[in-house]
């Protein structure tokens, strides 16, 4: 069964097409990633799969229901998104990190953020840390793991190793092939060749706003 389906679908911008005649699918456990030029449509793709934005024509599935029949806010919370900007709020690192918690009504779960403070290798002390003094990597980390303080059913990545070193950037690969593996379905958009290639099982090549192919790596 497919957890992602485009049937059709086109986005447009004023007069500007993004994407057109738009068609896959994408099972549970796939982990695919998205590839083509700036200006190609990715990441236009990838906020449409949480509705983010609506298709301008045709129909996207989530488990076999179109997504507009889902409460947004739910939809988004099993289908998360981590944008290649991280944008963070408040003042502090533990503000951001307790948010996922507090829209669900649930107890900061402490050990939780220690797990992946531990995991991502991030500094003991950055709790407390005010935001606005984080370098662009330990924002895009901190931004990520605010993502993952509730395992979704499909995690949406947006170049988000873009501004990491070469360390962090295989510690977050492991962590998101780890996740992989637990059954969490991945959409990552990268310009790394090698990366593209390096746990994907598909590979989705946009160019022009077509999807020029669709291809099974492994």
């Amino acid at each position: 069964m497919s957890i992602l389906k485009f049937n059709k679908v086109n986005f447009t911008d004023g007069e500007k097409t993004i994407l057109k005649d738009i068609n896959f699918e994408i099972k549970k456990g796939d982990y695919v990633t998205i590839v083509g030029p700036s200006g190609s449509g990715k990441s236009t793709l990838l906020k449409l799969c949480n509705n983010l934005i609506s298709p301008s024509d045709g129909s996207i599935y989530y488990n076999d229901k179109n997504i507009t029949e889902y409460n947004p806010v739910d939809l988004r919370k099993d289908i998360s998104y981590c944008l290649q900007i991280p944008h963070l709020f408040g003042e502090t690192v533990m503000d951001n990190l307790s948010f996922p918690f507090k829209i669900r009504n649930a107890k900061i779960n402490m050990d939780k953020i220690h797990e992946l403070t531990y995991k991502f290798k991030i500094r003991k002390n950055i709790l407390d840390e005010k935001i606005i003094n984080l370098s662009g990597g330990e924002k895009q980390r901190i931004s990520l793991m605010r993502t993952l303080m509730h395992t979704p059913d499909v995690l949406l990545l947006d170049e988000v190793t873009s501004s990491l070193d070469v360390e962090n950037t295989s510690i977050v690969e492991d962590i998101v092939k780890d996740l992989n593996d637990k059954g969490v379905t991945i959409l990552w958009i990268t310009h790394d060749m090698e990366q593209s290639f390096k746990y994907a099982n598909k590979r989705i090549n946009l160019n022009s706003g077509e999807l020029k192919e669709l291809e099974v790596i492994k």
